[in-house]
């Protein structure tokens, strides 16, 4: 896997390859509820209809087109027991 951080504008570049023709359209930014995570749907007009991607951010900054997994508290009585 890629470690290095591009810019969300690079990974739309890649993912959606905009041109004039074809540009990217309509980009908003949203929450997960819950959980809270941030992701972008972006769409893009193609001949065969709308085109939209979702890109989640992660923890470590990085824009990827899956989410990060969550993190939830959880209580040991294993941690207690000392």
């Amino acid at each position: 896997m890629n470690t290095q951080r591009d810019s969300l504008r690079r990974i739309i570049d890649k993912w959606l390859a905009p041109t004039p023709a074809a540009p990217v359209r309509n980009i908003r930014l949203c929450r997960m509820q819950g959980s809270h995570i941030r992701y972008i749907r972006v769409e893009a007009l193609r001949s065969t209809g709308v085109l939209a991607l979702f890109f989640f951010r992660h923890d470590d900054g990085s824009w990827q087109v899956f989410p990060p997994e969550v993190v939830s508290m959880v209580m040991s009585p294993h941690r207690f027991a000392m």
